[in-house]
């Protein structure tokens, strides 16, 4: 083989490689771009699906049994909490924990932790306390939701 030879194949070899390289970055990068769409994809669907179990109380109508049922199911969720106003308390009682509704919903405070509730789960049992809950009563339903959209609590208000 001639000098000439050997540097034709040796000029392929290096065009080749390079034509390699090059295939090998454009891969990468629409991969990357794939990559964070599906990301973003799969945190939208998770942010649906934790949400997904108290989007069946928004603004729907329920019997007090299911209440009370949403307030066992939700008693130990951190930082959310049930509020059920009855004919009896019209001011309502609290569970799990104490969310700010007091001031205007456009209020940066608005929907957040302000503490412990008092309220337990017997009293809603209890016909004699004041924050018993009627299971054949009918409660209209509301999310609360803060700041940046997160679900904080549920209120139930008896009609």
């Amino acid at each position: 083989m001639s000098n000439a030879q050997k540097a034709l194949v040796m000029a392929a070899g290096i065009f080749l490689a390079i034509a390699l390289i090059t295939l090998a970055v454009v891969l990468f990068i629409s991969a990357q771009d794939s990559t964070k769409a599906a990301q973003s994809n799969f945190s939208n669907i998770q942010t649906e699906l934790s949400q997904t179990a108290f989007t069946v109380y928004d603004n729907t109508t329920l019997s007090g049994s299911q209440v009370v049922n949403a307030l066992r199911k939700f008693s130990d969720q951190e930082q959310f909490g049930i509020q059920i106003i009855t004919g009896k308390n019209p001011t309502g009682q609290w569970y799990g924990k104490v969310i700010n509704i007091g001031v205007p919903m456009d209020s940066i405070t608005y929907g957040s932790v302000v503490g412990d509730a008092p309220g337990r789960l017997e009293h809603t049992v209890d016909e004699a306390n004041v924050n018993y809950v009627n299971p054949s009563g009918k409660f209209q339903a509301k999310l609360v939701l803060d700041r940046s959209n997160v679900i904080r609590g549920i209120v139930f208000r008896q009609q």
